[in-house]
């Protein structure tokens, strides 16, 4: 791939886009504010970044990152995304997006919400479970000894390959948890979520720390719905 479309660019939405141009890729940034609130961080980002609409960074984008808060995945856009790798990066938290109640009763994750709005899309999540200021700050090379591993969930394995040759790219090892149905081992409040890859608690006071893939397998598989 050479450009990644970014349908929403807050603290992970920039962070990503930040690690894309590092890795030499280009971005197309989007928000739903408009093109035109971008301009400091596409500034700052340089002349690989550009800002556009949401449809434009769809359309633009040879695999895209979705990174809307939960409430808003409904205008996501469909046409643009049709055929194409997905990145979910939501959580579902009940206090900013209210209460969904299938998400409550958990006969679905939100993942599988956005490859429901996305029927034609290949939706893949990830990033996730790590603090913006964490999945900043741990990236490091292919073959590095204390590189940290992201858990991935997908339906579609050609997908969650082009993730994890992405994630590699961008700085991450990536450990397949299995079908979104199988996301929700890495969501909120579980072992794997914000606080493994903190130096201490809270998290969001705390430096990150490296965690690798065994780590990360061990506390996928131990996680009680």
């Amino acid at each position: 791939m050479t450009t990644l479309g970014l349908v929403g660019s807050g603290n992970i939405g920039g962070t990503v886009a930040r690690l894309a141009i590092a890795a030499g890729l280009d971005v197309v940034l989007s928000n739903s504010r408009g093109p035109e609130t971008l301009a400091d961080l596409v500034a700052e980002l340089g002349p690989r970044a550009r800002a556009a609409t949401a449809d434009e960074a769809a359309a633009a984008g040879d695999i895209v990152v979705v990174t809307v808060p939960l409430r808003n995945y409904k205008q996501v856009p469909v046409v643009p995304l049709a055929g194409k790798v997905v990145i979910d990066t939501n959580n579902y938290y009940p206090d900013r997006d209210g209460a969904f109640p299938e998400l409550e009763e958990g006969t679905i994750t939100s993942s599988e919400l956005l490859q429901k709005h996305l029927p034609t899309s290949k939706v893949v999540k990830a990033f996730n479970n790590i603090y913006f200021l964490h999945l900043g700050q741990l990236a490091t090379p292919a073959g590095s000894p204390d590189r940290t591993a992201l858990p991935i969930a997908g339906d579609d394995a050609d997908a969650k390959a082009a993730v994890t040759q992405l994630l590699d790219v961008l700085g991450y090892d990536a450990v397949d948890a299995g079908p979104l149905s199988e996301s929700w081992r890495f969501q909120v409040a579980t072992p794997a979520y914000a606080d493994v890859y903190a130096k201490g608690l809270p998290f969001w006071e705390n430096g990150g720390t490296p965690v690798g893939a065994a780590k990360i397998r061990e506390l996928l598989a131990a996680v009680e719905r």
